[in-house]
């Protein structure tokens, strides 16, 4: 994929998200104020951590898709690890709180209001998080953007939060009134798995975690399927925002002079930087008695 291409997808992503959120605290916190059911403040403060989680998503993406300059030449992808630790942060913050809410809902359970009023809101919210989870998804598919998929993350638990509040406002009236508490811890937990997930996610990013399997063997193929290539060692990879890097010893035979082993080293990294792109490919050239010595 194109620079250009990702730049333009994962803001879409980032936007639509900040906007959905607000959308979401308007209707929750109304719907809140009218019947009282600490479900749907779970759900407002999730919406509320939504937009918080999003808009710094979204400057921290900004800061991410700058170009390299001369006190960052590896460019400023890992800003999009660092969106990543702050969602997380957020997200076991808002989890802490209504674990709290939803114990002091089951120990003193309040009556819920204008019920019908609560599940119209909810049924609302739950098609537009659909709709968001849907976008976010195929931005990852196409991008593999840590911050999009840490943000996709707690909106896929959106979903499931909203579809706990669509059971719990008709259980909480006509069942047992605790049930409004216990779903709202139930949706704390799910939280702070969510959080788990992204800290690991964006902590392999800053810590310089190998690319995938796929994409390792990838490399390897194209190297060896050339036909005045020995071998391959040491390769690195690892990955910085939107921008993979990848670094080997291309092994060479002997007899080749400099031009060609140049072109042959050449060659095959742009035929790696266009297979994974956006990539920058680091070869260095090794002959092949040296390689056979070493071992």
């Amino acid at each position: 994929m194109a620079e250009h291409q990702y730049r333009f997808l994962v803001k879409a992503a980032a936007y639509s998200a900040v906007a959905f959120a607000l959308v979401q605290i308007v209707l929750k916190f109304f719907a809140w104020s009218e019947t009282g059911a600490s479900a749907l403040l779970a759900s407002a403060t999730d919406s509320l951590l939504d937009l918080a989680t999003s808009s710094v998503n979204l400057i921290l993406l900004s800061i991410a898709l700058l170009p390299a300059d001369d006190n960052h030449k590896f460019g400023h992808g890992k800003a999009e690890s660092l969106a990543a630790l702050f969602q997380s942060a957020f997200i076991f913050g808002a989890a802490m709180l209504l674990v709290m809410q939803g114990v002091e809902q089951m120990i003193n359970p309040k009556e819920i209001k204008q019920m019908e009023l609560g599940v119209y809101v909810t049924i609302i919210s739950l098609v537009l998080t659909i709709v968001l989870v849907i976008l976010q998804r195929i931005v990852v598919h196409k991008t593999k953007s840590v911050a999009i998929e840490a943000d996709s993350l707690h909106y896929q638990s959106d979903i499931l939060l909203n579809l706990g509040v669509l059971v719990s406002l008709p259980a909480t009236t006509y069942l047992f009134p605790q049930a409004d508490g216990v779903f709202t811890v139930i949706v704390a937990v799910i939280l702070i798995s969510g959080a788990v997930k992204i800290l690991k996610q964006s902590v392999d990013q800053l810590m310089d975690h190998e690319l995938d399997d796929a994409e390792t063997r990838l490399v390897e193929n194209i190297v060896n399927a050339h036909n005045d290539v020995k071998g391959l060692h040491d390769l690195r990879t690892r990955q910085s925002g939107p921008v993979k890097f990848v670094q080997f010893h291309l092994e060479l035979d002997d007899n080749l002079n400099l031009v060609e082993a140049h072109d042959i080293g050449e060659q095959i990294k742009h035929q790696i930087e266009e297979a994974l792109s956006p990539c920058e490919v680091l070869v260095h050239l090794d002959p092949w008695c040296r390689v056979v010595h070493k071992h």
